[in-house]
């Protein structure tokens, strides 16, 4: 069985709907049923998933606008989960800063070793602690201060 908090399911879920958005180019509400419907959603937190899932789809050019300029290649030559997960995790960078950065890109990295390639995680690393300074510079600048003192 596994131990995996319902905020991480949450992210895993709005992660599929995303992906999900991205090939079929489906509705958000037709994958949001559908989504809800798989095995396991009942272990999630459905508010955050919502939260996360239509958040990134609401306007996800903007989003990647916020990451593009830290990837080596343009958005849509990214694979489909690198580019869901920079979305979703950049939303949430933006929009919920109630939720350390930290954990943004900690949870980011660890659903694209989850679903995606196999040096994909220290890309989406990369690219995120970039928009990360550029989003959160004042939390950012913080933590490394509190670093050097220790």
């Amino acid at each position: 069985m596994s131990s995996k908090s319902a905020r991480r399911r949450s992210r895993e879920f709005a992660l599929q709907g995303v992906y999900q958005w991205l090939i079929s180019g489906n509705s958000v509400p037709q994958i949001e049923d559908q989504v809800q419907q798989a095995e396991g959603f009942d272990k999630a937190d459905a508010e955050l998933f919502k939260a996360l899932m239509r958040g990134a789809l609401e306007a996800p050019s903007e989003l990647e606008a916020e990451f593009a300029p830290f990837v080596d290649r343009t958005v849509a030559e990214l694979s489909p989960i690198e580019r869901a997960v920079l979305t979703l995790a950049t939303y949430e960078l933006k929009n919920h800063i109630e939720v350390p950065y930290k954990v943004v890109i900690n949870e980011a990295i660890e659903l694209t070793k989850s679903y995606g390639g196999t040096d994909g995680h220290r890309f989406v690393n990369g690219v995120l602690d970039k928009v990360a300074a550029q989003l959160r510079s004042v939390e950012v600048e913080a933590r490394k201060a509190q670093q050097t003192k220790n």
